[in-house]
Order: C-alpha cells, then sequence, then structure tokens
C-alpha cells in the first residue's frame, strides 16, 4: 500500500506542541497590551464643538483650573463650566467670533452646550476629585500639562493598576495645597521629605482595597 503522508509529516505533532502554547501565549499577550486602557485610552482626543483652548487660557492667560471647574474642591465631580461662565469674558472679549458662535446660541437659548467628556471612568467606579485636591494631588499627575494642550488629551490610562500604583506610592504626587491647580510647578529636590510631611499633616491613607473604589 502506498504511502499516504510524506515522511515531514512526522514532524507534525512536534510543530503543534511547540507552536500551540506560543500562539496562545501571543494571543493572550496582544489582547493584555492592545486592550489595556494605556493602548486604547491614552491619547484619546476628541474635537470639542468650540474649539477651547487649555494651551491659550491656562498656559498664556493664566486662567486658573477652578475658575471653570468650580466644584473640583468640594465635590466628586469637577464638573463642565456652564455656558454663563463663557460667556462672562465672551459677552465684551471676542464677542462676533463665528467660533464662538455655539456659546452664544446656547445663552440665548439657554440649553447647554455639548461637550465631549475626555477623562471618563467606568460607572463601577468611584472616584472623588475633592478628596485627591484637598490631599494635595496636583491636577496634572492625572490631567498631564493641561497648560500646553490646544485640544484636551487623555495622558494617562486612569486603569486600576496605575491608580493603586500611586495608592501604594503617592509621595511622588503630592504638592502643597496652594501648588495643586500651578501647572508649573516640579517636584523640589526634597519631595520625599516634602510629601511625608503632607502624608502625616492630613493622616492620608490611600485605600489598597475593593472597597475604596468598588462601592
Amino acid at each position: 500500500m502506498a504511502q499516504l503522508f510524506p515522511k515531514r509529516a512526522n514532524y507534525l505533532a512536534l510543530i503543534l506542541a511547540v507552536a500551540g502554547p506560543l500562539a496562545g501565549t501571543l494571543a493572550v499577550g496582544g489582547v493584555w497590551y492592545y486592550g489595556s486602557p494605556r493602548y486604547t485610552d491614552v491619547g484619546y482626543r476628541p474635537h470639542q464643538p468650540v474649539p477651547y483652548s487649555h494651551q491659550l487660557h491656562v498656559g498664556e492667560l493664566g486662567l486658573d483650573c477652578r475658575y471653570c471647574h468650580a466644584t473640583v474642591e468640594v465635590s466628586s465631580t469637577a464638573t463642565v463650566p456652564p455656558t454663563q461662565t463663557c460667556m462672562n469674558c465672551h459677552r465684551l472679549i471676542k464677542k462676533d467670533s463665528p467660533l464662538l458662535a455655539p456659546i452664544r446660541d446656547s445663552a440665548a437659548s439657554g440649553r447647554p452646550m455639548r461637550w465631549i467628556r475626555v477623562h471618563n471612568l467606568p460607572d463601577y467606579v468611584y472616584f472623588n476629585h475633592a478628596v485627591h485636591v484637598r490631599a494635595g494631588v496636583g491636577c496634572a499627575s492625572c490631567h498631564g500639562k493641561i497648560s500646553e494642550m490646544p485640544e484636551v488629551t487623555q495622558v494617562e490610562p486612569l486603569s486600576m493598576s496605575w491608580c493603586l500604583d500611586c495608592h501604594r506610592n503617592p509621595l511622588p504626587h503630592l504638592r502643597p495645597r496652594e501648588a495643586v491647580t500651578d501647572m508649573d510647578w516640579w517636584p523640589p529636590a526634597n519631595q520625599v521629605e516634602v510629601a511625608s510631611a503632607i502624608v502625616r499633616e492630613k493622616q492620608l491613607v490611600p485605600p489598597v482595597d475593593c472597597s475604596g473604589c468598588h462601592r
């Protein structure tokens, strides 16, 4: 009887034994990397209905974060500024600019602006802005150098592991309360000592158990 399979078919089992686990490992690694927030979310930069430039308003004009995000020190949410906040200035400045037509229409109609959210945590995650601000975590630690962004871009993954890394070692991210919104602040040479003093003064104990963020 003629041989049905060539001699090289004897190596098929060996190839499958090696390639199978390797392919599985590569598949898991691919999903782990390309499906992670560091790959899918970092760099997200939606175009807003009005081209508001933080580089101009914060970086050049020196507008404080809390002027627009007024509740960030007292509420779990930072809030998006209402149209009236924009009109406080633009009733007089560039009041006829075609780029600001949506703002004027919103003010005239009473319908709020539909800004596109950039930093968006899942509904099952609890995050409190006020707690972090009062602890001395700077805006730039999570949002990056907003003062250099013509369009707001997500620069951190905001993943569970990223948050836990900070909770386990918050010292690099703590600063004096008055410097929380300062985009030009830079950690001093004795940052560990300064941050350790903040931890002691405020008795900070960042939670690392599940109930800290999943309530």
